[in-house]
């Protein structure tokens, strides 16, 4: 059991390293000429079309027990895919990265005291409570990076906190989710849900610019590892993890996505490793023990 639950959070912290890499693929996409909804949108295609066929091959459940189910999946499809995304990147667009993973990466405050609203067995004890806050408090010190000054955006920051939100639902929608239904079967829904919800988008803003892949081969292998790598084999991953050490201990990876994204930038781009790095990482690492403590206690 000792050794199943050291698998799970190495899949968990995986998947997160994962995570914290595609920055520089999406921004490479982005130069290359795709904006942030022809991005998701396109792999989102790849990692159902790949679910799909192999869902055909070993034989495909189409629909849900129920209409709430399938009520449920697509919520589960809009609040970890197409409007999480869109919120997200487009965050951007009007704030600093900064903020943008700064309010991003705090999700984990607020999936838990979402969870705990509905679900008294998820609420934390105070050893998760400090746990909990200690990792929000060095994910804050390696964002910012010993220059605390935030540049205020209302509209930038507004749409980083409603895609912290959507992934707090997502968390919250996917424990009743996996209380029925295999991760394969939610996945794949998720990202037929995800890409279903984006055609009003689309009607107002048409095109995928595929004429891009065409004369950018390089983005095209790009796209195949955030379709496959960061959307199929990640999202499997994850809401297989989620099953099997719950909502709240998984969600609190996501305190990790900004300590791989550096780790990842000072390994490819020869970016400096600093001593707020250093000190926010440590203070990541004990809340998340601290937070872990705190479950086996109360199942002890």
């Amino acid at each position: 059991m000792q050794d199943n639950r050291l698998l799970h959070h190495a899949v968990a912290f995986l998947v997160v390293a994962i995570w914290g890499s595609t920055f520089v693929f999406t921004k490479l996409l982005l130069v290359s000429g795709l904006t942030p909804a022809q991005i998701f949108t396109l792999r989102f295609i790849i990692a159902y079309v790949l679910l799909l066929a192999f869902c055909l091959y070993k034989g495909i459940r189409w629909m849900a027990n129920s209409w709430k189910d399938e009520l449920l999946m697509v919520g589960l499809g809009v609040t970890g895919g197409s409007l999480y995304f869109l919120t997200e990147n487009s965050s951007m667009n009007y704030t600093t990265t900064t903020n943008t993973s700064l309010i991003v990466c705090l999700c984990p405050l607020f999936a838990s005291a979402l969870i705990a609203l509905f679900y008294h067995s998820e609420r934390l004890n105070r050893t998760q409570v400090v746990g909990t806050l200690m990792a929000a408090a060095g994910v804050i010190v390696v964002v910012m990076n010993g220059h605390f000054v935030l540049h205020l955006s209302p509209i930038g920051d507004s749409l980083a906190f409603a895609a912290c939100l959507c992934w707090a639902f997502y968390s919250l929608l996917m424990i009743p989710a996996n209380a029925k239904y295999d991760t394969l079967f939610i996945t794949r829904k998720v990202f037929f849900y995800g890409l279903l919800s984006m055609v009003p988008y689309f009607l107002c803003y048409p095109g995928l610019n595929l004429h891009i892949l065409a004369e950018q081969p390089a983005t095209i292998w790009n796209l195949l590892f955030l379709g496959c790598g960061a959307s199929m084999l990640c999202f499997l991953a994850w809401n297989w993890v989620l099953k099997k050490l719950g909502a709240v201990v998984t969600t609190n990876y996501v305190y990790f996505n900004p300590v791989t994204t550096i780790l990842f930038a000072w390994l490819i781009l020869s970016e400096p490793i600093t001593i707020y790095f250093i000190i926010g990482t440590v203070l990541i690492l004990i809340g998340m023990y601290l937070a872990e403590r705190g479950v086996n206690r109360v199942r002890g």
